[in-house]
């Protein structure tokens, strides 16, 4: 018993292998690698910046109108947007689509594809003649989706689309 007692004094009294130090360490790596995986995202899922269409200069509407402003026809059931939904000189989001429509001036309609052509984060604000992937810091052209800053190493893609009346449709 004597034996046991000394024993057990001998392995309470040495230093532990993980001191203060180390945990504080450990933490530190632990929360900065899943600010990583957060700020990343996935190829399955949106970015979680990103909940819905995202627009610049113009009051939300409908992504698929039913009818024009002055009270026309109905918009092709397959229509993106009405035109008047995409200020000139800014743009709009539309996630579920992976597609960003700008109008870099009046009449001018582009699309391209949302998603950053860095990590594939999609991209998250039009601010004037700029679409910004804010997971990394990429910036690119609203007219013609060159690549203007940060680590995107190509444009994002144009996308087709056709004007109808006052609806703009994809493809």
């Amino acid at each position: 018993m004597a034996d046991m007692l000394a024993f057990m004094k001998k392995v309470n009294a040495q230093p532990t292998t993980m001191g203060r130090r180390n945990v504080l360490a450990a933490g530190a790596v632990g929360v900065g690698a899943a600010g990583l995986l957060v700020a990343c995202g996935s190829d399955d899922e949106p970015a979680a910046s990103t909940p819905g269409p995202q627009e610049t200069g113009a009051a939300p509407s409908a992504s698929a109108p039913s009818a024009s402003a002055s009270g026309g026809a109905a918009a092709p059931a397959n229509a993106l947007a009405s035109t008047s939904d995409i200020p000139v000189g800014g743009g709009k989001i539309f996630p579920e689509r992976q597609v960003v429509v700008t109008q870099p001036a009046a009449g001018d309609f582009k699309a391209f594809n949302a998603q950053c052509t860095h990590q594939g984060c999609q991209v998250s604000q039009v601010q004037g003649a700029e679409i910004h992937c804010t997971c990394h810091g990429s910036i690119f052209s609203a007219t013609d989706g060159s690549v203007l800053g940060g680590p995107a190493p190509s444009p994002l893609a144009a996308q087709a689309i056709t004007v109808e009346g006052e609806s703009i449709v994809l493809g």
